[in-house]
């Protein structure tokens, strides 16, 4: 009988900011989840966007874990911006089967394009990319990338869902979930200005770690079905899911950075304690909020 996988859980945030109540409340939920199973609990560091994160940020947001009482169980902690090799050569892995494209269009271009049809099918993360660089000759491509034009890769979408196949995820919030990926269009994998995007980089993470519960906010449910092609495509292990509640402060709105929602070095200046701020996360969040008990 086959060993069962020792649980592995994380909480990824972005150093954009500071931390807030609602990744508190992420972190709780996913150190819970492998302390009920007497496995891991790890911290990662999202930083692979150059132009908002900071690593003030970061090591401030580690500080405040630590002092939290919430640090990951394995030092150092994974940071995305030391590991772009790994995403430079499954990138590599995808272009050398044909299953991504460099796209040169700016913002603009495909606003214009979008305006020029009329509309655009709608994904989970709005307009769809209506394929303008899609049907570039390769050489032609190639001879712009050499010429050192600036390119995001794209994954060809159609192309992607015939290779994989039909595919699910087990969430343990609401059960074995059919995957429908071809309504994010041809999304990105690689930005311009990094070698990779958040899709290709946490998919590789979560493998490269050995994450068997991808614990994280309910906003990520529809991407799991990108996550789940690329693991598909790239021959990665298939991990459990659980998509928490959104953490919602009393005006009923959800806490984000971009927001500027009130952070923990905000609340530790006020005098507010470690364990009253956990207890703040888990009241907001109606009790235990779905957080597993020990």
């Amino acid at each position: 009988m086959p060993a069962v996988p020792r649980t592995v859980t994380r909480f990824a945030p972005s150093p954009t900011g500071g931390l807030h109540l609602g990744g508190v409340y992420s972190a709780l939920f996913a150190r819970r989840v492998a302390r009920a199973a007497n496995g891991s609990y790890l911290v990662r560091i999202e930083d692979i966007d150059a132009t908002r994160c900071r690593p003030e940020y970061a090591e401030r947001m580690l500080a405040d874990l630590e002092w939290l009482g919430l640090a990951g169980d394995v030092r150092p902690e994974r940071r995305q911006s030391r590991h772009l090799g790994d995403y430079r050569a499954a990138l590599r892995r995808l272009r050398d089967r044909s299953l991504v494209y460099p796209c040169f269009c700016s913002r603009a271009d495909i606003r214009r394009e979008i305006e020029a049809a009329g509309a655009a099918p709608h994904g989970p993360d709005g307009p769809v990319y209506p394929g303008i660089c899609r049907a570039i000759p390769a050489a032609e491509a190639e001879v712009r990338l050499m010429s050192g034009e600036a390119a995001a890769w794209r994954l060809d979408m159609a192309a992607a869902v015939a290779t994989a196949g039909p595919l699910t995820f087990n969430d343990k919030a609401r059960g074995r979930v059919a995957c429908a990926p071809a309504r994010f269009g041809d999304v990105v994998l690689a930005r311009k200005d990094t070698p990779t995007g958040y899709h290709l980089s946490v998919t590789l993470d979560d493998a490269a770690q050995g994450v068997t519960v991808v614990t994280r906010g309910e906003d990520l449910l529809a991407s799991t079905d990108i996550h789940r092609l690329l693991q598909g495509l790239l021959n990665l292990p298939e991990p459990e899911y659980w998509h928490h509640p959104l953490l919602c402060g009393p005006d009923g709105k959800r806490f984000a950075k971009r927001d500027k929602s009130v952070s923990v070095p905000d609340m530790r200046a006020a005098g507010y304690g470690a364990e009253a701020i956990r207890e703040m996360a888990e009241c907001l969040a109606g009790g235990n909020g779905g957080i597993p008990t020990l």
